[in-house]
């Protein structure tokens, strides 16, 4: 199942981020490309055409979701499973303190009872 994300930098588009059985893509927008190549959504991910590949979540992402008792809040009221690294960046970082958020494409967001296995 593959399941993708608008990445805002601020008020703008930066890329996507799309999860499929090889792992994890994110594309940063053409356009975004053209009018903001000095604004990358991570020092790690800078701006350029080219898609960038892991077979695990960007740790720039992983680094959004939240951590400790907010953690904990989510898996209590969403059940996400707490492997499920996609599930909870798009549960949970739509609203984040930084310029980068995230906003669901995919409208599903796996839970424990999910039979894939995502880590």
């Amino acid at each position: 199942m593959n399941r993708w994300a608008d990445v805002y930098y601020r008020d703008s588009l930066a890329g996507i981020l799309v999860e499929d059985d090889q792992g994890y893509t994110f594309t940063y927008d053409a356009r975004y490309c053209r009018e903001r190549p000095a604004s990358p959504v991570s020092i790690t991910l800078p701006v350029r055409l080219e898609a960038y590949r892991s077979a695990t979540m960007f740790p720039f992402f992983d680094g959004l979701i939240p951590e400790g008792w907010m953690l904990n809040v989510t898996f209590e009221v969403w059940k996400i499973n707490p492997r499920d690294r996609m599930g909870l960046l798009l549960a949970c970082c739509r609203d984040t303190i930084g310029a980068v958020h995230i906003i669901d494409r995919t409208g599903s967001v796996m839970t424990d009872d999910s039979e894939d296995d995502h880590e």
